[in-house]
């Protein structure tokens, strides 16, 4: 059996992941996973009723207590698929690693987690203020493929039919979809809208947005609006839900990503004060988390 290097699992002086600052016996078997530090705290003080363990570092605050009898984690990852790489890896190494021995436990244990977000829709039926689940999660991120094992759990015929449609540019990283879990999407699709989120890499050009700086590829984001595979269309473009979708998916967890939306990309408008949305969001998935 393997013994993971200490270069590769940093543990701290107290036993907890390195960068979460969790220790094992501190993580639910349900999971929240939030970008803004401030939201994991909000929903900590909120909605628990009772908060036994608490750690904070850097943009990961971490926070697990009770919700109706319910124990679950909430975590505050910060933005973007390379910080998703850190939390889903040490939150798998949390559940399924013996850190005393460096070794892999015997009995895998599956987490459920629900990542709560903000978005943009790229479709003009989805208006400001709604709720957009990922069925299927797009990366156009590049991170899924540094991990061996992607053919098993990506859908190719919707990658194929992308890069195609799109005439995806060879000097991009290769597209990946990743299907979510249907249980989560069931519990959740009275109050939110089905379809593919993409994941980006960046905020402004990977998501189609010009200030100053052009666009490499013509016609990027009215491509990306009009692709369709099967019925299905992009719904939103955001920065995460590739990468948890992907590495749960290789690491057999059940994943499902809600956003509500803040921008409306095709008529061009915006709504920077969601608070209510994300409360209304919080609320919601709290509650059904906690049946």
């Amino acid at each position: 059996m393997r013994t993971i290097p200490a270069s590769e699992l940093i543990l701290n002086d107290d036993g907890s992941v390195f960068h979460l600052h969790l220790r094992p016996e501190a993580l639910a078997d349900t999971v929240i996973l939030v970008g803004d530090p401030a939201r994991s705290d909000m929903i900590a003080e909120r909605c628990f009723d009772h908060i036994e363990h608490s750690a904070t570092n850097r943009e990961f605050h971490c926070h697990t207590g009770t919700l109706n009898g319910k124990r679950m984690t909430v975590v505050s990852t910060g933005i973007g698929c390379d910080n998703i790489d850190i939390v889903m890896n040490e939150l798998d190494a949390l559940a399924n690693v013996d850190f005393a021995t460096r070794t892999v436990k015997p009995e895998h244990r599956s987490l459920r987690i629900l990542r709560l977000g903000t978005s943009g829709a790229v479709r003009p039926d989805i208006e400001l203020g709604s709720l957009v689940m990922s069925a299927v999660s797009g990366g156009i991120d590049g991170l899924l493929n540094f991990y061996a094992g992607s053919d098993a759990v990506c859908d190719r015929r919707i990658e194929a039919a992308f890069t195609e449609q799109t005439q995806w540019g060879n000097r991009l990283a290769r597209p990946y979809f990743v299907h979510n879990d249907p249980e989560l999407i069931a519990l959740f699709r009275d109050i939110a809208i089905p379809g593919l989120t993409l994941s980006a890499p960046g905020f402004y050009a990977p998501q189609g947005r010009v200030i100053r700086l052009p666009l490499a590829q013509t016609e990027y984001l009215e491509r990306i609006e009009r692709f369709e595979f099967e019925g299905m269309r992009v719904t939103n473009f955001e920065m995460e839900s590739s990468a948890i979708a992907g590495l749960s998916a290789l690491m057999g967890h059940r994943t499902l990503t809600i956003c509500a939306i803040i921008a409306q990309r095709v008529a061009g408008e915006s709504r920077p004060d969601y608070a209510d949305s994300v409360r209304q969001m919080v609320r919601i998935a709290m509650e059904r988390l906690s049946r």
